[in-house]
Parts: C-alpha cells; structure tokens; sequence
C-alpha cells in the first residue's frame, strides 16, 4: 500500500510505509527535521534523517489502536486483515490519543475546521451507544476516523458548550471518551466513576470522569487531558505517548508477566525521561500505591502516559482507574509486581520496602507516601457520596472494600 502521512498538530511529520511482509518503516520528514518547533514522535522515535524499521515504529503505532477483540471486530467491518496495522490506521487514524493523526494524503489536503461535527440528540446517542459493541468506534460511519488503545469498546465525542454530546468529524479533536459499561461487567461504570472521584478527592492528579445513563446503559464519560483550550477559544491536541510506546513495547505485551514493563521500568523511565522527574516519580509511586489500596489489579505499562509540551515531558494524569477485586472471575494478579508480590492479596509493606530498594528510592519517602494516603483513603472513602442513585450500591461496596484494605496495609506498617 502507498505510503501514510503522520502528522502532529497538523503539520506533517513523516512517512509509514510497509514493504508486503516486510517491517514498518517510519521516515522523518526533510522539512519537518529543519523545522524550529521539530518534536520526536516518540522517545522510541528520536529526531533523525535515516529511517526507522521494525520494534520500535510498530510499538510507537500499533499502540496507538485498539487491541483484541474491539481491533478485531473493527477489522471485520472495514474488510481488512486485524494484523494490518498501517490499513487500520489509514481507516481510523485520523483522531488519536495526543495529537497525532495519520492519513492517506498529506495533512494539508485534509477536511479541516473546527465545526466539524455531527450533534447527536438523546435518541441518536442511545442508539449509537447500542450499536457500539457491534460497531467499535463507529468504524464504516462516513466521516467518522476514531482510534483510541485499549480492549474496552469506548467512543470520542464532542460536547459542545450547552453540554450537547457530538460526533467530531475530519479533523476536529474530540474533548472527551464514552465509555458504556460492557454487559458482562455490571456495575463498571460506576466503579470506575467511583475510583476516579476519590482519586481527585485523596488529592492524586486524576481526569474527570462522570457516570451517565444514555437510554439504559450506564456509562462513564471522561474528560481528555490530552486536550486544550487556546486563546481564541478552540480544543487542541496535546501530544502523548503512553510508557509502553515510550519504551517501545508492542500493546500485546503490556503485562510485565508476558514481557512487559516493570515497576522498575516504569520509574528508570521517568528518571531519565521527564522533565520534572522527582514530581513524576512521587506521583506516579502515588497512583502505584492507590491502585493497590483500591485492588486494582489492571495497572499495566498503557495506563500510563507522558504529556509532552513545548519543552517539557510529564506523567499524565490517572486514568482507567478500577477496582477489579469487584469481580472474583477476574484475574488477581498484578499487571507489574510489586516487589516480589505478584498478588493484590499478598502485598504489604514488606513489597513497598523491596520496592524501594530495587528501584533506588528511599525508605522513608515510599513508607511515608504509603501511610498517608492509607490515612487519607480511610478517612475520605466513607465520605465519597454516590451523585446518582444508580451507582449508590456500587460505590458503598467499594467504600467498605477501600478502607478495609487501606486499614488492613495500615496495620501492617505499623506492626
């Protein structure tokens, strides 16, 4: 197939093309190269006029796509191989998570206009939202080139000011994720609302996420961080990359189990790679310990990211945050150990203290953070009050499930 055009921030970037069986091969732009304002597209992909082959180019854009069977059943729709990476991307490339975007044609002959959109009224959202799980990211839908990573199905939307949900078209950013609760997972939505809500009230930098009924599925919607308002009042993208393009693994080894990334990974990578690492690495050993409190067992190398500014590399704020211990069919073991604990069940501040030593942060600073937000999760999550009857169960449940486990970690600590 001809080659696609990458772009950031609408200007072109580079070239991905695929010889027939051969590796992907990504290719800076001449002009883009010569450029001021010349940013990498990954830490895996660093500004050079020779081509990238193979590992590092597929890690970088196979994980921009969907994974298992959403990849799959959107493949289906659009007629293509799901191991085609380059004709998914030409088909649903064109909103992305940050601020790349990819098409068959430069960026310059691209719809452009940030008006783009198609208004969606209750009953067209209710039947889109039924539709979703047959139809992944609208996939087919003239218009509509949506991409987002990850398994669950879930769908970028537009709300415009009045608070009115659309579909963004061409190349309009969408400002935020729906998320319908998958029918074999019931009361997602509102456990991830809940997770979400008590992270921001403990104090962690967390997205805003609300749960909302659209005709009988609960959903959860979530405000993109990797999103902007300028000056004269329009979304723009942030670019992004989340820790397994960074370092360059493809999505299909997210698990540290299955050759994924490590903790201690995780934090090699924000020392050398973040701008403001002491922070990053405070935050990010935050979320690490919130995750285990809260029994999170899905806390995998993609539900991390870098924000990357002008001169600047950040850790994203939290995301995908859920209580997975709700559903005892689901696997409890840890997407990355911690310590030698491979188990929700088993860690304790044993696994912190070999945490800390094999990762080179101090003791005091991994048991004070421990113990704080152990504190601060038993005195808030009893608190956090359910904002519709719907989740009111849900969220009493995992209240009691929070504070005996941040009781239980706190006792330990103290022994």
């Amino acid at each position: 197939m001809n080659p696609l055009h990458v772009s950031l921030h609408g200007s072109a970037v580079g070239l991905l093309s695929q010889e027939e069986d051969g590796p992907q091969i990504f290719v800076y732009d001449p002009k883009w190269m010569a450029s001021a304002s010349a940013v990498p597209l990954s830490r895996q992909l660093p500004l050079r006029s020779e081509p990238f082959t193979g590992r590092p180019v597929r890690a970088y854009f196979s994980g921009i796509l969907p994974e298992a069977e959403t990849r799959s059943r959107i493949a289906s729709i659009l007629g293509v191989s799901a191991g085609n990476d380059l004709s998914l991307l030409e088909r649903i490339g064109g909103e992305c998570a940050g601020a790349v975007s990819i098409h068959a044609e430069p960026p310059s002959s691209t719809p452009t206009g940030a008006s783009e959109i198609q208004p969606l009224d209750v009953d067209s959202l209710a039947k889109i939202v039924e539709e979703l799980p047959l139809r992944p990211l609208m996939a087919g839908m003239q218009g509509v080139r949506l991409s987002l990573a990850g398994a669950q199905v879930k769908l970028p939307v537009f709300i415009t000011g009045n608070g009115q949900m659309a579909l963004p078209l061409g190349t309009t950013a969408s400002t935020h994720i729906l998320k319908p609760e998958p029918t074999r997972f019931p009361g997602l939505a509102a456990n991830e609302a809940f997770c979400m809500a008590l992270a921001r009230q403990v104090g962690l930098d967390a997205a805003e996420a609300e749960f909302l009924v659209v005709g009988k599925t609960p959903c959860l919607v979530v405000r993109r961080y990797d999103r902007a308002v300028s000056a004269s009042g329009e979304f723009v993208r942030i670019h992004q990359e989340d820790f397994c393009q960074a370092l360059g693994i493809p999505p299909e080894r997210k698990y540290q189990n299955e050759g994924g990334p490590s903790l201690r990974d995780c934090i090699g990578l924000l020392r050398e790679w973040s701008t403001l690492p002491v922070l990053d690495i405070r935050n990010f050993l935050d979320a690490v310990i919130y995750s285990t409190l809260t029994g999170n067992a899905d806390a995998h190398g993609k539900n991390f990211s870098f924000l990357y500014g002008a001169n600047s590399r950040r850790l994203s704020p939290l995301y995908d945050q859920v209580c997975t211990l709700a559903w005892p069919e689901l696997s409890a073991d840890l997407s990355m150990k911690v310590g030698s604990a491979w188990k929700l069940a088993e860690v304790s501040p044993e696994h912190f203290q070999q945490l800390a030593k094999e990762t080179g942060l101090g003791w005091p600073l991994v048991r004070g953070r421990l113990t704080n937000l152990c504190e601060r999760l038993i005195d808030t999550a009893v608190k956090t009050q359910a904002t519709e009857p719907a989740t009111e169960k849900v969220w009493r449940k995992l209240s009691e499930l929070v504070c005996d486990r941040a009781k239980r970690m706190l006792r330990l600590s103290q022994g």
